[in-house]
């Protein structure tokens, strides 16, 4: 049980840190909104993404919020890094597209870990 709290714990707050903080990023930073630019997006979708992130961020880390909301947010989190790693991969190559296969690989741990950890939660009850 703790050392699934452990993974669970560091796996959310790396991806969260990493994926969900950038969407307080997109709103503050000239540079972010010219990478979307670059990228082809118009502006209005970073500051949609931005506010979608910053949301789910909270969704996440937030154990209060019940667990249907919190799928939800893993959802949406997969869906915007698997589009990343598509969007950097054609419009700047592979290697840009690193970042976004981490916090998802990071993403996809802390969700089976989050799944273990309600089950042993409905053992217990």
């Amino acid at each position: 049980m703790k050392k699934n709290k452990i993974i669970y714990w560091i796996t959310t707050s790396l991806a969260m840190l990493m994926g969900g903080v950038s969407g307080f990023l997109y709103l503050l930073m000239p540079q972010m909104k010219e990478a979307f630019q670059l990228m082809g997006f118009p502006d209005y979708f970073r500051i949609e993404l931005a506010i979608a992130k910053i949301i789910g961020l909270f969704v996440i880390l937030l154990p209060q919020v019940p667990a249907k909301f919190k799928e939800w947010a893993y959802t949406g989190f997969g869906i915007v890094f698997i589009s990343a790693i598509i969007a950097h991969t054609v419009v700047q190559g592979f290697a840009t597209a690193i970042a976004p296969i981490v916090v998802l690989v990071l993403l996809s741990v802390s969700y089976t870990y989050y799944h273990k950890l309600q089950a042993t939660k409905v053992k217990a009850n």
